[in-house]
């Protein structure tokens, strides 16, 4: 998951750009399928826009993020050139998790998420229980 804070909402200067980048970065990602981007969301939280992304790997997000030739970079330094013009005008944050096994229920609504950026597999009779669902396969 990765988000921004928008601090200071009158500094449009200092939080458009960064709000701008994000969608360059996506676009980038899902152009080439061997990036490891499976998928993402975007939406606005309580503190800002957020994009819950979907990876192959940590290696491969920390291989796009350390990439001097990606749209990630420039942003990154752009962004800290901001920051220190005007501290606390704009947050950013992430959070990484390895995620071994997933179970993901849709009922009643198209596949969304981990399923939609993976795939699914419907409820049958063997598999009635989170348990038995989140075992399958393993």
């Amino acid at each position: 998951m990765i988000g921004m804070t928008i601090n200071k909402p009158w500094k449009f200067n200092r939080w458009a750009p960064v709000f701008a980048a994000m969608p360059k970065m996506l676009e980038e990602l899902s152009r080439d399928p061997d990036s490891g981007l499976l998928g993402y969301r975007m939406t606005i939280g309580r503190g800002g826009p957020l994009v819950i992304q979907y990876w192959s790997s940590t290696e491969a997000l920390y291989r796009y993020a350390a990439d001097p030739e990606s749209s990630h970079r420039p942003a990154w330094a752009a962004f800290n050139r901001r920051a220190r013009q005007d501290p606390g005008a704009v947050g950013i944050w992430h959070e990484t998790y390895a995620v071994e096994k997933a179970e993901s229920v849709y009922v009643d609504t198209p596949a969304a998420g981990l399923s939609r950026a993976t795939s699914s597999v419907p409820v049958t009779t063997a598999r009635t229980n989170a348990q038995d669902r989140l075992n399958f396969g393993a």
